[in-house]
């Protein structure tokens, strides 16, 4: 890589090889239009997130909390997200004390190292990681790689690319917390969820989070109550309760839908009770079935459910 010149290689983010974006680690294992990337290309993805931003948090977390946590985190569109199996939920003090541990890990610079690793040897390094130990078991494909990142004492399972090191990730915010299913799957343990966001420049994060407030600020959860549109109430979780300023919008917005489409589409009326196999098909019942109405026939035995248009 040094051939690309010492300020280019100083600069790298990472390159892209016919299309396709890999780290500076990850050997190249075909030809086709070669390109450097930098933090100010607009060829590379989007922040600094996808480069290494849950690694650097993950190590974070681990040094605050020493005992074993299974964990995993991917990027995702708008940064990242972490998950930890841990006894007690994070609070908001639990975000800042984490926060000011990744400043340190950012600023000692831990350099990333990727490994490639046969299956064995991938599962003897994730023994005590039943979670990992499981995502393992996904990789079906024998010719399929396994790559390892490592950074000062933290190891991962990872795909990458990521960046040189840790000193790169200089800009980045923990966003909130919620808990999560493993694999979405209610049957399984539940993990605590961290999401956060990096990018490589300071005004990009500003901007970033101006627009997530400037976001909240226009929810329409939030606007509806305070113009008296609509109420909520746990008789119907999450079913409006429309105030008569509400319905003349209501109103308004279906006349107004309903003439733009009167040209090209027909309207037709569906059922507001449906048996629950239509469910069990489209995965609500798993997912939301305390929170549906359900009617039973004493007479055949079967569950039909509300719909929730």
């Amino acid at each position: 890589m040094r051939s690309i010149g010492e300020r280019l290689l100083n600069a790298a983010v990472a390159v892209s090889v016919d299309g396709e974006v890999q780290d500076l680690m990850t050997p190249l294992r075909k030809g086709g239009a070669f390109r450097v990337l930098t933090d100010r290309d607009p060829g590379a993805p989007r922040g600094a997130a996808p480069f290494g931003g849950p690694r650097a948090f993950a190590t974070a977390v681990r040094r605050l909390r020493t005992r074993r946590q299974d964990r995993l985190g991917p990027a995702i569109d708008e940064g990242f997200y972490y998950d930890f199996e841990v006894q007690t939920p994070f609070t908001p003090d639990d975000l800042e004390k984490f926060e000011a541990e990744m400043r340190k890990v950012v600023a000692e610079k831990y350099p990333f190292v990727r490994e490639e690793v046969g299956m064995v040897e991938a599962r003897k390094r994730f023994t005590d990681d039943p979670l990992k130990l499981e995502r393992l078991d996904d990789f079906t494909d024998p010719n399929e790689i396994i790559s390892t990142y490592t950074d000062g004492p933290f190891v991962d399972l990872c795909r990458g690319p990521h960046v040189p090191d840790t000193g790169r990730l200089k800009h980045f915010k923990l966003l909130h917390t919620a808990g999560a299913y493993w694999r979405g799957d209610e049957k399984r343990q539940m993990l605590q969820r961290i999401y956060g966001t990096a990018f490589f420049k300071k005004d990009e994060l500003d901007q970033y989070l101006f627009r997530i407030e400037e976001a909240k600020k226009r929810d329409h959860r939030k606007l509806g109550r305070e113009l008296d549109l609509f109420q909520f109430h746990p008789v119907s979780p999450g079913a409006a309760f429309w105030t008569p300023r509400g319905t003349i919008l209501y109103n308004t917005l279906v006349d107004f839908v309903r003439e733009r489409q009167r040209a090209d589409f027909h309207e037709v009326k569906t059922p507001l009770l449906y048996n629950k196999a239509l469910w069990e098909q489209s995965g609500h019942w798993g997912k939301y079935r305390e929170n549906m109405f359900l009617v039973l026939d004493k007479e055949t035995g079967s569950t039909t459910c509300r719909s929730s248009r």
